[in-house]
Order: structure tokens, then sequence, then C-alpha cells
């Protein structure tokens, strides 16, 4: 049963598309964002402008976040399929994708913005 979660397609491609997107996700920040001794934007608001600036590395807190969501809601999408909860457990998977979908806009967002 622990490993049917798993072996089910819909949980293995769309966790493999997660991994690609956040995989992404890193890359397009290593080869875009440089180190530099001065602040960067971290948001843009179209209504107030830049609202947040900060270090470079900051930027990699987006892809981290998408990695932790990732790990908590596989883990909780195999605890409740243990439980025979699959529906729950396959809406946490997909909720999983479309959040690296929603920071991957972020993160073209803020490349676009400093560079």
């Amino acid at each position: 049963m622990s490993k049917d979660f798993f072996r089910s397609a819909l949980v293995h491609w769309v966790l493999i598309a997660s991994l690609m997107v956040n995989a992404i996700n890193w890359g397009m920040i290593a080869f875009f964002i440089r180190p530099v001794d001065f602040p960067i934007i971290l948001h843009y608001n179209v209504y107030f402008g830049v609202d947040v600036i900060g270090a470079w590395w900051q930027v990699y807190f987006l892809p981290l976040i998408g990695l932790v969501i990732l790990s908590v809601n596989t883990a909780l999408g195999y605890l409740f399929y243990q439980q025979k909860e699959r529906i729950v457990a396959h809406l946490l998977i997909l909720a999983t994708f479309i959040v690296q979908i929603g920071i991957s806009v972020a993160v073209a967002s803020l490349l676009i913005i400093n560079y």
C-alpha cells in the first residue's frame, strides 16, 4: 500500500513536473542573478511600484519556499493516501504543481525587472 502512492500515474508525473519546474526556477535565478554589492528589487507592485528591496541572495527564497511546499504536500499526500483519502492526496499534489507555476511567474517577473 505504501508504494502505491508513488506508482500512481497522476502522482508520479505531477511530482516529476513539479520538480522540473522548481529546478528551472533555481537555474533561471542562478543564470540571471549575479552577486552584487547593491540591493536589488525583490517585489514590485503595479499600484505602488517597488516596495521591497534586498540582497541578491534573497531571490533564492522563492524556489526554496516552493521546494518546502512540495515536500510538505508530498508527505501529507502520502499520509492521506495511506488512510484511503485518495482525492485529498491527489488535490495536494496538484496544488503543489499550481504553486510551482505561480512561483515561476514570480521568478520571471523578478528576473525581468532586475535584468
